[in-house]
C-alpha cells in the first residue's frame, strides 16, 4: 500500500511541471560545489568525480580510492566500500577497480536521491545530518546484461518505444548523445553488458562495415564499464563468408570463425562474446548438420577463449516436435550437462514455454548441475499488455529467483543455482530482454522505466525486495 500511495501522489504531482522522462531515474538536483578528491585520473574515474561534483549535496568531502587491500580484493573490481571516516569529516568510496569506484558513486547518489542519508532515515526529517555510512557491496552476478532485440533496419522485435536506439545508417560518422546517456543509465544500476542486436540475427552484423559501427558504440560505453556483445547467425560462414557449409566441425568453418573473431577483437579489445539462438523458430544451428548444441557452442567457445570471450547459448528451442512443448528444452539440454566448455553459459528463459505471464520455472534450473546457466527475463512486455498496460515486473522476477529447485535440499533457489553460490561456477550471468527504444522517455512511458531499473537492481543484488526497488525508483524519478 505504501508504494501505491507514493505512486498516486507522485503521478498526480507530475502534471504540475513539464517532464518528458528523458532523464530517467537520474534527475539529480545540481550540487553545491562539492569537494571531491581522487589521486588517479582515467576516463572512468573522471566520470565518477564529475558525477559527484555536479550532484553531491551531502556537505562532507568525498574521497575516491582505487586500492588493493585484502578486503577490496575480496569484493572484486566491481565491488566497493562507502565509509564515513572515524572523525565524521569525510566519506571515502574505495574499490580494487575503477569500475567499482564508479558504482560506489552511483550508490551514494542513489541514497541521496532516495532520501536515505539522514540519520533518522525518515522522509519527514530534513537531510541536515548525515548518518554514518559503512557499506560494503559486490554484485551477485558477474555479467549483468541487456539483450536488445533490435534489427539492423531500425525496427525492434517486441519493441514498444519507437525505433532502435542504434542509428546504424548514421554510424560511424554520426554519434547520438543518447549513446553515452544509455551507458550512464546502465552504469547507475550496475548493468555491465549489452547485446546490441536481435537473437534472430542478420549475418550482416559481422561484416567489417558493421563492426566499425559497433566499435564506435563500444568505445563510448567502455568508460562506464559496459561491454558489447553480439547476437550471431550460426550460418554466417556460409551466408557472409561464402563457404558451402556452416558445420561447426568443418575445418574451413572453424578457420572462418577464427579469422572473424580476430577481426572483432582487433577493433574491440574488450568485446564480450556471442549470444546464440540456434535451431529454434527456423534459425540455423548445429543440429542442421547432425551436431549437438554442445558441439556448436564449444566450437565458438574455443575460438573466443584466447580473448577471454564467452558464449551465451540460448536454451529456447522452439521447433516442431512430438514432445510436450514445455519439455523440449529439458529433453535437448539436460543430456548435454557437463559437455559444454567452461566459457559457455546456457541462457534459460524463466519459464519452460515463452515468457508467459504465469508459468512455473524452467526445470532446466537445477537439472544442469555441471553447466553454468543464467536466467533470461523479459523486460519488454510482449505478453503483458504490449506496454499499453502498467506492469511492475520485479515481483514476477523475484518469484522466479526465490523459487526452490530442491536440487541440493531446501534453499536451492534459482538465484543460488545461477549466482555461483550453489554449484561454484565462476561464470555467472543474468539477462533481460530490454524495453528500450528511441522514444524521448526511452521506454514508451515513464512508468515502463521502472522495469529497466528493477532488472538492473536485481541483477546486482537479488535479495532486494520488490518494495525496496519500487520505492527507490519512485523517489529518484519523481521527487
Amino acid at each position: 500500500m505504501r508504494i501505491i500511495s507514493i505512486l498516486l501522489a507522485l503521478f498526480f504531482g507530475l502534471s504540475s511541471h513539464a517532464e518528458d522522462g528523458s532523464a530517467l531515474w537520474l534527475r539529480y538536483a545540481t550540487g553545491t560545489k562539492a569537494e571531491i578528491s581522487c589521486r588517479k585520473q582515467s576516463p572512468t574515474l573522471n566520470i565518477a568525480v564529475s558525477e559527484l561534483q555536479k550532484y553531491w549535496k551531502g556537505g562532507l568531502p568525498v574521497a575516491l580510492e582505487v586500492n588493493a587491500t585484502k578486503e577490496l580484493r575480496a569484493l572484486g573490481n566491481e565491488g566497493y566500500t562507502i565509509r564515513t571516516s572515524a572523525d565524521g569529516k569525510q566519506i571515502t568510496i574505495a574499490s580494487s577497480g575503477e569500475q567499482g569506484v564508479l558504482y560506489g558513486v552511483y550508490h551514494l547518489l542513489r541514497l541521496q536521491a532516495a532520501e536515505q542519508l539522514s540519520e533518522s532515515n525518515s522522509d519527514s526529517t530534513p537531510n541536515s545530518k548525515l548518518r554514518v555510512l559503512n557499506i560494503s557491496e559486490k554484485p551477485d552476478y558477474r555479467i549483468r546484461i541487456l539483450n536488445h532485440w533490435d534489427n539492423l533496419d531500425g525496427t525492434i522485435e517486441r519493441g514498444y518505444a519507437g525505433h532502435s536506439l542504434w542509428k546504424w545508417e548514421e554510424l560511424p560518422a554520426v554519434v547520438s548523445p543518447r549513446y553515452e546517456a544509455y551507458a550512464r543509465a546502465n552504469a547507475s544500476i550496475g548493468i555491465n553488458a549489452t547485446v546490441l542486436n536481435n537473437v534472430n540475427a542478420s549475418p550482416k552484423i559481422l561484416s567489417y562495415e558493421y563492426l566499425q559501427k559497433v566499435k564506435v558504440l563500444a568505445d563510448i560505453f567502455r568508460p562506464y564499464g559496459l561491454k558489447v556483445y553480439l547476437s550471431i547467425n550460426f550460418s554466417s560462414p556460409a551466408a557472409l563468408g561464402g563457404l558451402p557449409t556452416s558445420d561447426p566441425l568443418n575445418k574451413e568453418v572453424i578457420a572462418w570463425w577464427k579469422k572473424k573473431t580476430k577481426e572483432i577483437y582487433s577493433l574491440i579489445p574488450d568485446f564480450g562474446g556471442f549470444l546464440v539462438k540456434a535451431n529454434s523458430e527456423g534459425q540455423p544451428g548445429p543440429c542442421d548438420y547432425g551436431r549437438t548444441h554442445a558441439e556448436g557452442a564449444n566450437m565458438l567457445a574455443d575460438v573466443l577463449k584466447t580473448y577471454r570471450g564467452i558464449v551465451m547459448w540460448r536454451a529456447f528451442v522452439y521447433s516442431p516436435t512430438d514432445s510436450d512443448r514445455a519439455k523440449q528444452a529439458y529433453l535437448e539440454f539436460e543430456p548435454l550437462d557437463g559437455k559444454f566448455r567452461d566459457n559457455v553459459i546456457v541462457q534459460i528463459k524463466n519459464g519452460p514455454i515463452d515468457f508467459q505471464p504465469r508459468e512455473p520455472f524452467s526445470p532446466l534450473f537445477g537439472a544442469m548441475k555441471k553447466t553454468p546457466v543464467m536466467p533470461e527475463f523479459q523486460i519488454t512486455q510482449e505478453y503483458l499488455g504490449f506496454s499499453n498496460h502498467l506492469a511492475f515486473l520485479a515481483p514476477m522476477w523475484k518469484e522466479c529467483l526465490d523459487s526452490d529447485t530442491y536440487v541440493q535440499g531446501a534453499g536451492s533457489t534459482i538465484a543460488r543455482v545461477t549466482d555461483g553460490s550453489l554449484f561454484a561456477h565462476p561464470l555467472t550471468a543474468i539477462a533481460g530482454v530490454t524495453n528500450i527504444g528511441d522514444d524521448i522517455n526511452w521506454c514508451g512511458h515513464p512508468f515502463a522505466q521502472a522495469n529497466w531499473y528493477a532488472f538492473g537492481r536485481l541483477a546486482w543484488k537479488h535479495s532486494l525486495s520488490s518494495e525496496e526497488i519500487g520505492e527507490e525508483w519512485l523517489k529518484q524519478t519523481f521527487l
